[in-house]
C-alpha cells in the first residue's frame, strides 16, 4: 500500500509536475549524483538528453552550481537539491533566485521532486538493486 501511494506521488514529479522537463532531469540528476544512486542517475540521463540537457552539461551536474555551463536558474536549481539534501530547506539566497523566474506551484514542484528522488535513491541503494547491463553509471 504504501509503496503504491509513493509511486502515486513519484508519477507526478515525473509526469504532471509544473517543471519543464529540462529543470526536472536537471534536479533528479543531481539527487542521483548526491545520493550516489547508479540505477536513478541510469534511468534519467536519457530522460535529460532527451529533455535538452547535453552531455557537458549532465558532467556539469556532477560538478554542481558552480560548473561555467548553468544559467542563474539552473544553477539556482541544482544550489537547491544540495541544500535540502544537507539542509531540509532552501536557502533564502538561493529562494529568491527561484521566486524571481518561478511561481508558488514550481517552487513546490522543486522541493517534492527533490524529495520523491531523494526516497526513491534511499530505496534503491538499501535494496541494492542493480543497473541493467549496457547503463550509463555515475
Amino acid at each position: 500500500m504504501l509503496a503504491r501511494a509513493f509511486f502515486t506521488f513519484n508519477a507526478h514529479a515525473l509526469l504532471t509536475t509544473t517543471l519543464s522537463e529540462r529543470q526536472r532531469e536537471i534536479l533528479i540528476l543531481r539527487v542521483a549524483t548526491l545520493r550516489q544512486s547508479s540505477y536513478v542517475w541510469a534511468e534519467h540521463v536519457f530522460m535529460a538528453r532527451d529533455a535538452g540537457v547535453n552531455d557537458d552539461e549532465i558532467a556539469g551536474i556532477a560538478r554542481g552550481p558552480g560548473a561555467p555551463c548553468w544559467d542563474p536558474l539552473e544553477a539556482a536549481l541544482l544550489r537547491a537539491v544540495d541544500e535540502l539534501v544537507a539542509d531540509g530547506a532552501i536557502r533564502d539566497s538561493t529562494w529568491v533566485v527561484l521566486a524571481a523566474a518561478l511561481d508558488v506551484q514550481h517552487l513546490m514542484d522543486v522541493i517534492f521532486t527533490v524529495g520523491a528522488y531523494e526516497t526513491l535513491a534511499w530505496m534503491l541503494r538499501s535494496f541494492a538493486v542493480s543497473i541493467e547491463a549496457g547503463s550509463t553509471s555515475i
